[in-house]
Formats: C-alpha cells, sequence, structure tokens
C-alpha cells in the first residue's frame, strides 16, 4: 500500500468501528521488510527475507478497553467481520475509567524538521552486494592467526512505516531504515574459548563502515586470552560505552509510570531530588537529524518535546504516558524515550583508564539481574584489570553487586566517547567504589 492507501484504510476502518458501537477508535496499518545474511567457515549459513503488514486497532465500547490486530487486509468483509467480534468481544471486559485516548491539545499536528531516519533507497540494494560484504567481513579474520576457532560475520538490515489515526484527531506518519554489520569470533585460550563480537550499523546503506568490523572483533578476542577472576574487594569500574547502557536501562526503567504506579521503582516520589552523581545529566532529545530514537511524535501520538531528565543528578522527569497519568494525576509527557544524551565530561577512554590506579573496564556483561523496586543488582562481567593507569590483564567470572541508588551517586567521570549507533547515546562511565566479586 501506498502511505494515502494505508490513511484511506485506516480512516475507512476507524470510522467503522465508530458506527458499530466503539466511542473511541485508534486505528495503526503497518509494514516492514526485513533482511539477514549470515555466513560461516566461508559458506552462506542463513539468508532470510521477512515481509510483514498489519492493522491494530485500539477500542474503548461502553468504558471497556481492547486492542486487537490483524494481517488480513485485502478483504473489507473480513475486516468488517474483525471488528465486529473485536468489538462485541470488548463488551465482556471490565470497564476501565482511565483507558481514554489522549487530550488531542497535547498531540503532533504535522510540522517540524525533516529527522532523516528513512533511506529512500532501501528496496533498490542489490541483495548480492550484501552477501559480498559479509563475506569480506569474514576475510578479515579467516586464517589470520592460528588461533582462530570459528568466525561467524552477518548483515542484517530493516524497513518499517505506519500511518495511525485516532478518534479523537490525530494523524501520522513515520518511516524508518536501519542496516547493520556485524562479527564474532572464538580463539583457543588453554581450557578457554574467549569469544569477542564488534558490529557498526546506521541507517543509510552509504554510511554503514565496512572495514574493521572482522578486525576488530579478532583484536578483541585475542585480548581475552588469559581472563580469569582475580581477588575480590572494592575498586573503581570504568563501563565502556557500547556496554554503558546495560547499566543504564534499570535506572530509565525506575522512571516509567507504570513502574511508578505499581510500586516497581526505586524512584518513586524523587522528582526534584538528587538521586545521581551531579556528573549526571541527561537530556531527552526527540530531534537529532538520523537519530537512532528521534520522532516527532510517541506511540499516543503525543508530540514530543526536547526535555532534561537528571541535571546535575537531580531528577526532572518521570516518562507518563495517558493511561498511568491519569491513575497518577500526573500530566501525561510521553511514555517512552527517544535519544538519551549525556553530558559528556574531558577525557575519553584512554584518558579514563590512565586517571585510575587500581580497577577493571567492564566490557561487558554477562546475566545477572536487577530488583526493580530497591535497586539492587547483581551482573556478572568481562573486562580487563587496571594498574597505575595501565590494562594489565583480561578478567572474566567475576560479578559485580550493589545497589542502583549508590551506583549512580558514585559516579566520578563521564567520557567523551559517546556511542552513537543507538538511542541511548552513552559514552563510557567510570564509578568508584563497586563491589566486585572474583577469588
Amino acid at each position: 500500500m501506498t502511505k494515502e492507501e494505508k490513511y484511506t484504510h485506516a480512516k475507512w476502518a476507524m470510522n467503522y468501528a465508530l458506527g458499530k458501537g466503539s466511542q473511541e477508535v485508534k486505528v495503526s496499518i503497518f509494514d516492514s521488510t526485513s533482511s539477514r545474511v549470515e555466513v560461516r567457515e566461508e559458506k552462506i549459513e542463513k539468508l532470510e527475507q521477512a515481509n510483514q503488514n498489519g492493522l491494530s486497532i485500539r477500542l474503548l465500547v461502553d468504558n471497556k478497553f481492547s486492542s486487537h490486530s490483524t494481517n488480513r487486509l485485502a478483504n473489507k468483509k473480513e475486516l468488517e467481520r474483525f471488528i465486529n467480534e473485536a468489538i462485541a468481544g470488548t463488551k465482556f471486559l471490565s470497564e476501565d475509567e482511565y483507558r481514554k485516548l489522549p487530550d488531542p491539545e497535547l498531540y503532533y499536528k504535522g510540522g517540524g524538521e525533516e529527522l532523516k531516519t528513512y533511506d529512500a533507497g532501501f528496496r533498490e540494494i542489490d541483495p548480492q552486494s550484501k552477501i559480498d560484504m559479509v563475506f569480506a567481513v569474514e576475510k578479515e579474520v579467516v586464517g589470520k592467526d592460528e588461533r582462530i576457532i570459528s568466525v561467524t560475520a552477518s548483515y542484517f538490515d530493516g524497513m518499517s512505516s505506519q500511518v495511525m489515526v485516532t478518534s479523537n484527531g490525530f494523524e501520522g506518519d513515520s518511516e524508518n531504515t536501519y542496516y547493520g554489520l556485524n562479527a564474532s569470533v572464538s580463539v583457543k585460550g588453554g581450557d578457554a574459548r574467549p569469544q569477542a563480537n564488534w558490529g557498526e550499523s546506521s541507517l543509510f546503506y552509504e554510511n554503514l563502515k565496512t572495514e574493521s568490523v572482522g578486525k576488530t572483533a579478532l583484536d578483541r578476542a585475542l585480548k581475552k586470552i588469559g581472563q580469569g577472576k582475580i581477588e575480590s574487594g572494592k575498586m573503581t569500574m570504568i563501563v565502556e560505552n557500547r556496554t554503558a547502557g546495560q547499566l543504564l536501562s534499570p535506572l530509565i526503567s525506575a522512571l516509567y509510570g507504570s513502574a511508578i504506579q505499581q510500586k516497581n521503582s526505586f524512584l518513586i516520589d524523587k522528582l526534584g531530588q538528587k538521586v545521581a552523581s551531579e556528573k549526571l545529566t541527561i537530556i531527552d532529545d526527540p530531534f537529532i537529524v538520523s537519530g537512532r530514537g528521534s520522532t516527532l511524535f510517541d506511540s499516543e501520538g503525543l508530540a514530543t518535546k526536547k526535555r532534561m531528565v537528571f541535571d546535575k543528578g537531580v531528577l526532572r522527569e518521570y516518562y507518563i504516558d495517558t493511561y498511568y497519568g491519569r491513575k497518577l494525576n500526573m500530566e501525561p509527557n510521553s511514555g517512552s524515550t527517544t535519544n538519551l544524551v549525556f553530558e559528556s565530561g574531558d577525557k575519553d577512554l584512554e584518558g579514563l583508564i590512565a586517571s585510575v590506579e587500581r580497577g577493571i573496564l567492564v566490557t561487558g556483561f554477562n546475566g545477572g539481574n536487577s530488583n526493580g523496586s530497591t535497586g539492587d543488582f547483581s551482573f556478572g562481567i568481562d573486562g580487563f584489570l587496571i594498574g597505575k593507569g595501565r590494562i594489565v590483564r583480561p578478567v572474566s567470572e567475576m560479578n559485580i553487586t550493589g545497589n542502583m541508588k549508590q551506583l549512580w551517586m558514585d559516579l566520578a567521570e563521564v567520557g567523551t566517547d559517546v556511542y552513537e549507533a543507538s538511542s541511548r547515546r552513552t559514552p563510557s562511565l567510570l564509578f568508584n567504589n563497586v563491589d566486585f566479586s572474583g577469588i
């Protein structure tokens, strides 16, 4: 379907549902295409392509709410039956006074800067060029070191588009693309088989970095040879930029309206209070051109805004959607993040390492958990011991434990090396007094 056809179809479905007894309706029509090529031992191991399309409809019938989806869009008689059955089923549900569409005044109403998140040439890319690219990544590794056990290289891409309409006035559409390359290498290392990954990604095919993906994965795997535990203790911890997002996730999850209303957040009633080190300043910026989380409206249609989330450790914003805003008696401001941008410090990763007398550089997390209501956490880590400002040896099979509230209070340095290939644009982070469990 063209964009115009999607709008026509969505509006028809919305009006049909209204005519059959639904008081409020939201309809989205979406489609997506993705592909993946994976090679191993100089042969194609996986070649996949997926195409999906569908319609989702959210109904409010006599203060009762339901959500439904179908991929059978071509036949209007089938859609009529689908909507009729959805409305009939909704009437059996319990009433929910908080389930209503947003205030129309909060909707995105058009305009705004072009965010450039869609590559118009997506469908024109020759499949053979994707295959050649993956083999080139593998070729960077194969035969380069006698300790190599296995090499896997992959290419992946995707495109998605949607239109959304609501019965109280919202109309909006969006399109996104992405491309990526990845290499995974395992090597001999005594009794262990150290393994490392490296990847590059872009929203535009022409901007995808293709060189050194395999070489970097190999280098990182070789540096892990000899890894093992060291003695337990409190040490400085540096978390590499690509990995730091995993530590950020529990902190951001504690800001969602659902967690707050359900008492599953360690940051309940903390607005306006200092909850982290003054080194922590994060801005949510939806308007970064070609940003991974850039958008003019959220999943409800609310207009996005640039906003301060943490200001020198002081919590300034929660993420409140319409439903939980009504339950919490708070103004909705969008229940989802866009691009989380850190205020950076004055040292890159090498500078952070040079500043540490004794500590561990964490380059990967291996399982673990964080308790949403208390903030207590335990994570397995891989990385490198730092001594007198230099990398000493690789470490693994160790854990870090503590509490998220104290961890972020102990944030001492924020790097300059922002990882831009994610909506969570994390730099490397340095924390003091972290509990490491090893020998």
